[in-house]
């Protein structure tokens, strides 16, 4: 592949430029120049502590003004109960996204991820997206480098990529309008990884994007993992495409105008995520948002990652996402052994 131009990447999209078969046998080239016939996964676990969000987005399912029923907020001791829950089942990391509460100061966040570094010292802490790290900049007086630093100091091991959306301003004004942009995105996760922060990076599509809009935002990944690189510290360690879900969210009623994103369409464009993100060493077939028997057969077509257990996830579930809340560690080893690959606990 020699592709070069964004023009060049976009027609990548078209099945008479280059056909599925084809470039899902390109992506699985260079995925297997990376890890072989391995794929990998590990044993997680979700924890939401609240969905009451003062940024009422488009896109979101999750989001509550707090007036509603659905809406929660759960008490360090409850998150701390999950938390032993999976610990016992042999829970390894906890992945921690919530909502930004109107009402809740930053030291709450920060007190929280304290706590479960306190009582599980050896759980690899995945926590807040980079939107979150702006509000709780916002709301301290603090900058992103010593909210990072803070965070870091109280046990946060990771980042995840949330909040990414897609980059380009016209489509983040309908989806997304209030919250970080993509700018500041890209600058949290340039500062986390200069502090040795490794974190993920996503992409939400299927919505109104277009072809071109997903291409621009892969390209700025591509670009800012090569200077996070050049720093020799942390950098993105996974790409992760994720399928919108319209159910539940203000986009729904006018979903009927949008075609939604087909199997095809997502397997193409994990194919030329991989392709595209030559310096990313992992692209995340995450079986949340992708169901299971798509997540399987991305593994061929360029995903090297099927995530974890999650036991229990909100977000995508609330957007109409039909997968299971939770896997065992055999039944993801069977996902993967199917497929035709050689489970790795990560």
């Amino acid at each position: 592949m020699h592709t070069t131009t964004p023009e060049e990447w976009g027609n990548m999209f078209d099945e008479d430029v280059i056909s599925l078969h084809h470039l899902g046998q390109a992506a699985d080239a260079v995925r297997r120049q990376w890890h072989g016939n391995t794929t990998f996964y590990n044993v997680n676990v979700h924890v939401n502590p609240t969905n009451i969000c003062k940024y009422a987005c488009p896109l979101c399912a999750y989001h509550s003004d707090g007036m509603d029923a659905r809406a929660f907020l759960l008490q360090e001791d409850e998150v701390l109960a999950r938390i032993q829950a999976a610990a016992r089942a042999g829970c390894t990391e906890v992945h921690l996204v919530s909502g930004a509460h109107p009402d809740l100061p930053y030291e709450w966040y920060r007190n929280l991820v304290a706590a479960i570094h306190r009582r599980f010292p050896t759980m690899h802490i995945k926590a807040w997206t980079a939107v979150e790290i702006a509000n709780f900049a916002d709301i301290s007086g603090m900058s992103v480098r010593d909210v990072l630093r803070d965070m870091k100091e109280a046990g946060l091991c990771s980042m995840p990529g949330g909040g990414a959306e897609i980059f380009a301003r016209s489509v983040r004004q309908q989806i997304a309008p209030d919250k970080a942009d993509g700018q500041t995105w890209s600058d949290i996760h340039r500062i986390a990884h200069s502090l040795d922060i490794p974190t993920n990076a996503t992409m939400l599509f299927g919505h109104v994007e277009s072809f071109a809009d997903r291409v621009h935002h892969l390209l700025a990944l591509r670009e800012l993992q090569e200077e996070s690189l050049a720093l020799g510290k942390a950098s993105f360690g996974a790409f992760v495409p994720l399928v919108f879900h319209p159910s539940g969210t203000q986009l729904a009623d006018n979903f009927a105008k949008i075609k939604r994103t087909s199997p095809t369409d997502v397997l193409r464009t994990i194919a030329i995520s991989r392709l595209l993100l030559d310096n990313i060493p992992h692209i995340k077939a995450y079986w949340v948002s992708l169901g299971l028997g798509l997540a399987q057969t991305a593994l061929s077509f360029g995903a090297s990652d099927l995530d974890g257990t999650v036991r229990e996830e909100k977000i995508h579930h609330l957007a109409g996402s039909e997968t299971p809340q939770q896997l065992s560690v055999t039944e993801i080893r069977r996902l993967i052994t199917e497929a035709g690959f050689t489970p790795i606990e990560r």
